[in-house]
């Protein structure tokens, strides 16, 4: 079946299981790059612990480089599929090359941050001279070398909009298995290769993502026929660019919101640098699981997308039950796996004294996997439907409006000892179901006003 039919005539159920699995896939991978480099680090044989650190400190940029790479794609996605699901061909052309455009002027401004800015940023978080070190070296390395990232991001949304998931899917565990293999030679040194330690982690990662980058831009080439390529189609028209961010800017807010998240958290945890570690590496874990539901989300945004271009009711409503089904099924996995090996997690990434903390915090924030993945799925809905706004607000709710203040509060508390760090996780799982109250009401109101009155 064409691809253009496919997304036009298989029933949406079918559609969205052998569009998410390639997808989940997917993010689930892009996840493993943060997992495994902290597993590696953990286990180095000098400075883990300040090491484990270190990452965990850089970790809100990688976070928002990826965020401005996935959220310029989504609106890309989303643009795309509506535009492909009108059968206007020649703006597909340009909605495709304008997001690489917008994928150059990213890299630059990604260029001089990692140029001018890293240093000035891991000082905010540390003064222990070691962690500062090995955090400069990482993320510089990161961001002079994002292109990677920022253009794997770009193709594997483009290749998602056309129903080409598998292929995303294949960069990525290229990526994938490139930066596990690098990991261990550039980290301890092995054969001719000089033992780096964080270095070599940052080297092992940005080799993967180019790997899949340059792989997917083959892929986009070879199998995206429904519309053309060439530099001509990157000129920048600035309608297009508008659509583009008018779908895509809530979601790079939500992503960079997460940034801003973790950053505070760090702050908010200061006090006590184990438990600023265990939160980094729970986060990493939280991460895993939680782009499960991303990689679902980038399954049901351009199916939902593509009929309402269509103007087809029942797909739409179709897109939205099942979509929310398999997420709540994904997020009870992911809670029963963190709920039961919370040690073996540990042990992985050797958290040394940050390990009661760490257990401590899956413990608890795993409880709110479940009204977290929903989030997510409602925001993919409300992408797909023209809902930019709504999906701001629980973006805004989930991680700056109420999680902060509270955890901020919850540490004034008791700011010593595991109980107080305790009650700081419960922010969590309180945040993530009021915010999931909230979006319940902005579903009903989208059927309404977008879904209800189509004929």
């Amino acid at each position: 079946m064409a691809e253009s039919n496919k997304m036009k005539d298989m029933p949406v159920n079918k559609l969205m299981i052998q569009m998410g699995i390639p997808m989940i896939l997917s993010m689930a991978l892009q996840a493993v790059y943060n997992i495994v480099d902290s597993a590696f680090v953990g286990n180095m044989r000098v400075g883990s612990e300040s090491a484990l650190n270190a990452l965990t400190l850089v970790f809100p940029v990688q976070m928002l480089m990826v965020a401005i790479g996935i959220g310029t794609g989504v609106g890309t996605n989303a643009l795309l599929a509506r535009t492909l699901g009108q059968g206007n061909h020649k703006k597909a052309a340009k909605v495709a090359g304008n997001s690489l455009f917008l994928g150059v002027i990213i890299y630059v401004i990604c260029l001089l941050f990692g140029i001018f800015g890293v240093k000035a940023y891991i000082s905010s978080q540390t003064v222990d001279a070691e962690v500062l070190a090995m955090g400069i070296s990482y993320l510089r390395i990161c961001c002079v070398i994002s292109f990677g990232i920022i253009f794997f991001s770009l193709f594997e949304k483009l290749l998602q909009a056309t129903g080409r998931s598998l292929y995303s899917t294949i960069g990525q565990v290229v990526g994938a298995v490139v930066n596990i293999v690098l990991d261990p030679i550039m980290i301890y040194g092995i054969g001719p290769v000089p033992e780096m330690g964080v270095k070599g982690a940052a080297y092992a990662t940005v080799i993967g993502q180019v790997a899949s980058a340059v792989l997917l831009f083959i892929f986009h080439i070879k199998l995206n026929k429904e519309f053309g390529h060439g530099i001509k189609n990157m000129k920048p028209e600035l309608a297009i660019i508008k659509e583009i961010y008018a779908i895509g800017l809530p979601a790079i807010i939500a992503q960079a919101l997460m940034s801003i998240m973790v950053y505070v958290m760090n702050l908010i945890l200061k006090f006590n640098p184990s438990a600023q570690t265990a939160y980094g590496l729970f986060y990493k874990v939280q991460q895993f699981v939680l782009f499960l539901a991303f990689g679902l989300r980038d399954a049901i945004t351009p199916i939902i997308a593509f009929a309402y271009g269509m103007r087809s009711k029942k797909r739409i409503q179709d897109g939205m039950k099942y979509g929310l089904l398999y997420t709540i099924v994904l997020m009870i996995l992911g809670v029963a796996i963190t709920e039961i090996f919370p040690n073996a997690f540990a042990t992985l990434f050797n958290a040394g004294q940050s390990r009661e903390y760490f257990i401590g915090a899956m413990r608890i924030i795993s409880i709110s996997f479940i009204f977290a993945g929903i989030n997510v799925a409602y925001q993919g809905i409300y992408q797909a439907l023209d809902g930019g706004m709504e999906s701001l607000i629980i973006s805004l709710l989930r991680q700056l409006v109420i999680i902060l203040p509270l955890a901020g509060v919850f540490s004034m508390i008791v700011r010593n000892g595991q109980v107080g760090i305790l009650l700081i996780w419960w922010a969590f799982p309180i945040t993530e179901i009021i915010a999931c109250a909230v979006g319940d009401v902005f579903l009903k109101k989208i059927r309404k006003t977008k879904v209800n009155v189509l004929n």
